[in-house]
């Protein structure tokens, strides 16, 4: 263990706070602040386009982002069987201190623990995150306003496609790559030009219909999107129509819906479309009415159907 942390985690973590290698990290803090902790249990450990320590960092960097904190601080814990490869440890945390770098956050502390072999799948990891937000900025699924529009950053149902093919080993013609990245800087970039955003969130487990369905509840508001401004990849599209999943359900781990006044649209989707995490940033929908929590589909044909919350998981162990 003391091996472990000193030869492994310490030298990729390295920053003045971890490396007093106390109990508690200290550190100064001033004004609004956002605290957020997940855990990480997925499956396979490595898919392409990430693997879970990227999955921990981006995960949680993106929770306080999506509220307008500049992510400052992370905590890393891990539970690991006993028995885990250590060349496969090392991985991890290497790719956990790059996603960290790439963020430009810090993680300043954490804990390791190896429990008896079948107690647990390999690896789990909880990442607890801090992060700054300016007293102006007010972000939150209750706000959404009637006349609002949704914007999202990207093709959706990557990341669910990728760990689905990755477990299943399905045999594809075409390479399906998660779209796990850090969005803080995407979100920095947008919030320089526009504080007018009323919501943002990621929309991961349960994919964009279940996020949507959880902000008409918390804004008592009724969505409408329209099916043919999603933005889904032709890979991730073949790959929904030979299982018959729908991508709306998909989770996305690089993905940010974003409620804002429609003048404020263009010079936002501009910026995103000029980022490489936004490219193809689109707008889907916007809230219609106050007073009636739900989503509804206008589809392709022309017809308009309720899109309803996920129930149960369609992939277990996707984060």
């Amino acid at each position: 263990m003391h091996r472990l942390l000193k030869e492994l985690v310490f030298p990729l973590f390295s920053n003045p706070i971890l490396d007093k290698n106390d109990d508690s990290a200290v550190f100064d803090l001033k004004g609004k602040t956002a605290f957020t902790t997940d855990s990480f249990v997925v499956k396979p450990l490595f898919f392409p386009g990430g693997d879970i320590g990227k999955l921990a960092v981006c995960g949680t960097v993106n929770d306080l982002a999506v509220m307008g904190a500049k992510p400052m601080y992370l905590t890393a814990a891990c539970i690991v069987e006993e028995g885990f490869q250590t060349g496969l440890l090392e991985k991890i945390i290497q790719s956990m201190a790059k996603a960290a770098q790439a963020a430009g956050v810090k993680i300043v502390g954490g804990d390791l623990k190896v429990v008896e072999k079948n107690s647990c799948d390999k690896i789990f990891i909880n990442t607890t995150g801090i992060g700054l937000i300016k007293n102006n900025i007010n972000i939150s699924a209750n706000n959404a306003q009637v006349g609002d529009v949704i914007i999202i950053n990207g093709f959706i149902g990557e990341h669910a496609a990728a760990v689905m093919s990755s477990r299943q080993d399905y045999k594809l013609k075409t390479s399906i790559k998660s779209d796990c990245a850090a969005l803080n800087h995407l979100i920095a970039e947008i919030l320089k030009i526009s504080q007018n955003i009323h919501v943002m969130r990621d929309p991961t487990r349960g994919g964009v219909a279940t996020t949507l369905n959880e902000i008409t509840q918390q804004s008592n508001v009724e969505i409408q999107i329209e099916e043919e401004k999603l933005p889904v990849s032709e890979a991730v599209k073949g790959f929904c129509e030979i299982l018959g999943i729908d991508p709306l359900y998909m989770a996305n781990e690089g993905k940010v819906l974003i409620f804002t006044k429609e003048k404020n649209a263009k010079k936002i989707l501009s910026v995103m479309q000029k980022h490489p995490l936004g490219k193809h940033a689109q707008i889907i929908g916007r809230v219609t009415k106050k007073n009636n929590p739900v989503v509804l589909l206008r589809t392709s044909i022309g017809s308009t159907r309720i899109l309803d919350m996920l129930t149960g998981e369609q992939l277990p162990r996707i984060c």
